[in-house]
């Protein structure tokens, strides 16, 4: 969305116990005022790191499976001590212990805890009201606000996104897994708290539904790994994410507990978002009107802080943002060692372990999961260890126009806590044994795909190939094949891509003159799209390919920056879906062909219509791939 507003400057810190305040100021050179609230002053590091808590399964219900029932409901929050509590939107568990004690804290969701190839069941009830938290959001979108609704390019005609009678629909998606379609939670099957359903919507098991639920069943056919759950309501994910409906799910194999990791309490989930604050507390959603907002939240907490033992920890971060990128670093006060930075081991990425690599910074886009291990033995007992955000990190990468409002500080790890449990056994990360990510090679006739990030007018809808996210799937892909998919982004910034299903390497990036590109497939788009006068990418290459990140190379990933200004190749080995049953429930199984998306993870991005479906056939079917791919080898 288009906007731009003010930075964060940051008071000092210093030395344990030094009060810290975050202070708004003016926004950046070049960038606009606006009318947007910004947070009042807080004071840094008086709020201790809440941690989720667990969901606990009842697995009476379908023999063979961990169950639960997780309802979505509208409760109250304080994100910071001086502020007011907020109207916010949590995921809450049943405790099937005591029925009357549900598993939440009101924002955000408790954690799933699950067993590799041990499946779950989860029956997910809306009860949220039916007017919206950020409602005057959905009244935009209804109205045809050209920022907020989807304007489809020439020659496709805009549909609504959501009917004229729902304000409030969701459904959840298990961000990262190996999923069917039916329980996969795409933005066509959501429903209502009233029982209002998308075209698409199903459920598992339909006797025991009710029309504001939907049950949906997850194989965990994964490499140990942190995957999480979010809300993917059709039109209208990016407010009801903002208001809370996020959660994590961890997938756990019983060989893990013999790489010697850190574990227990001194393994720690950071959920990294941006909010804004009202002055009485309540959440304001200002991403109609400027890039991201003002304040860091971890776990729900603005500026939290977690004490802390000298021993090593283990740091496992969501980027749970709607839009703002991050690149985190460990700052140390000066004189404590030779760099301001401590060093940190980056041990896995959102599918799982990968070779450890030591790294003083990482850059870390909306939906992306790091793995890593801190070691806090480094520094003196009663040193404060500041995760921040690079100096200059905008919202969005890499931050042009970036007149989103600038955040330094996010939290303090405060070396207090004595050494308990007769010190730390857990294993350097230089010698971790950890699984290794064979590389998929390309071979000569691997079958790419072009994805064109276009936007047929500045600050308007952003599509896939100019189409349409509603328009039917144009894209079939042979059960089993592997894949390069080639992301064609010719804007000013970085969009993170996650494909549903699959995790995938990343292959290399390329430049490319993306003036002249973006020039010629306008006129492609506003002529008569013949397949055959559609611009060649090879011809718009300013440079050669040039390899992955450290953090991305020889790493399993659902999510990855499709950068400005090149073509980001990324190669999926096999495009299978999961078809055994689950738990002995009928069609609970993929069955061919089967639809999936991919979308850019900018939540605003994708209700603004940068998303689209791509199907999954047997060798049978008839169709020779759709439009927009191109067979020849890498």
């Amino acid at each position: 969305m288009a906007g731009a507003m003010g930075a964060a400057s940051m008071l000092p810190r210093g030395v344990l116990g030094a009060r810290a305040y975050a202070a708004t100021t003016h926004p950046p050179t070049g960038c606009a005022e606006t009318s947007a609230p910004n947070t009042p002053p807080l004071e840094k590091y008086v709020d201790p790191l809440p941690r989720p808590m667990t969901a606990i399964p009842d697995p009476s219900v379908y023999p063979g499976a961990d169950y639960y029932e997780i309802t979505m409901r509208q409760g109250s929050w304080r994100f910071h001590r001086d502020l007011g509590p907020a109207t916010v939107w949590g995921y809450w568990a049943t405790n099937p212990h005591d029925p009357d004690k549900a598993i939440g804290m009101g924002y955000l969701g408790p954690t799933i805890k699950a067993t590799h190839d041990h499946p779950t069941v989860v029956k997910w009830r809306n009860e949220l009201p039916t007017t919206h938290l950020f409602q005057f959001v959905i009244d935009g979108i209804r109205n045809g606000d050209s920022q907020l609704a989807p304007i489809a390019p020439p020659p496709y005609k805009s549909k609504p996104p959501f009917p004229p009678n729902v304000n409030v629909w969701n459904v959840v998606h298990q961000h990262g897994g190996f999923t069917a379609p039916q329980s996969d939670g795409m933005p066509l099957q959501s429903f209502s708290p009233d029982g209002v359903h998308a075209e698409s919507y199903s459920t598992l098991d339909p006797s025991r539904a009710e029309p504001n639920e939907a049950i949906y069943g997850y194989t965990n056919h994964d490499r140990s790994c942190m995957l999480w759950y979010h809300d993917h309501g059709m039109g209208m994910t990016s407010v009801n994410v903002y208001a809370g409906l996020a959660g994590l799910y961890l997938i756990r194999d019983p060989a893990d507990d013999r790489l010697g990791l850190p574990r227990g309490e001194f393994e720690v989930p950071l959920i990294l978002q941006d909010r804004t604050f009202n002055q009485d507390g309540s959440l304001a959603y200002t991403m109609t009107q400027r890039e991201g907002e003002d304040t860091p939240v971890v776990n729900g907490k603005a500026y939290p802080f977690l004490a802390v033992e000298r021993r090593r920890y283990r740091l496992r971060i969501l980027n749970a943002s709607n839009e703002r990128f991050w690149r985190l670093r460990f700052d140390v006060p000066r004189k404590v060692l030779h760099e301001p930075q401590l060093p940190f081991w980056l041990i896995g990425t959102d599918g799982g372990f990968r070779t450890p690599l030591q790294m003083l910074d990482v850059l870390i886009s909306p939906a992306e999961r790091y793995d890593l291990i801190v070691d806090f033995s480094r520094v003196p007992m009663g040193t404060n260890v500041t995760l921040t955000n690079y100096p200059g990190t905008q919202v969005h990468f890499p931050g042009i126009p970036g007149c989103g409002p600038e955040i330094a500080e996010i939290m303090q790890f405060q070396v207090t806590k004595p050494l308990s449990g007769g010190g730390d056994r857990t294993k350097p990360p230089r010698k971790l044994k950890l699984p290794k990510v064979a590389p998929i090679e390309p071979k000569p006739h691997t079958r790419r795909r072009e994805w064109v990030v276009y936007q047929h007018k500045l600050f308007s809808t952003m599509t896939f190939n100019a189409v349409p996210f509603m328009e039917p799937s144009q894209d079939f892909i042979k059960a089993g094949s592997t894949e390069i998919w080639e992301y064609i982004n010719p804007n000013h910034d970085a969009h993170p891509m996650h494909v549903h299903l699959v995790n995938f390497q990343v292959l290399n990036r390329q430049p490319i003159d993306a003036a002249r590109y973006q020039a010629d497939y306008d006129k492609w788009v506003y002529g008569d799209r013949r397949p055959e006068d559609r611009p060649v990418l090879a011809k718009y290459f300013t440079g050669p390919p040039v390899p992955p990140d450290p953090d991305e190379a020889l790493s399993y990933k659902d999510t990855v920056k499709a950068h400005a200004q090149m073509v980001t190749r990324i190669i999926i080995q096999e495009f299978t879906p999961p078809t055994g049953r689950i738990a002995s429930i009928p069609g609970s199984g993929a069955e061919l062909p089967a639809t999936y998306i991919h979308h850019c993870h900018i939540l605003e991005h994708e209700d603004d219509d940068l998303m689209r479906p791509w199907t999954i056939v047997g060798h049978g079917h008839g169709h020779g791939g759709g439009g927009h791919g191109h067979g020849h080898g890498h």
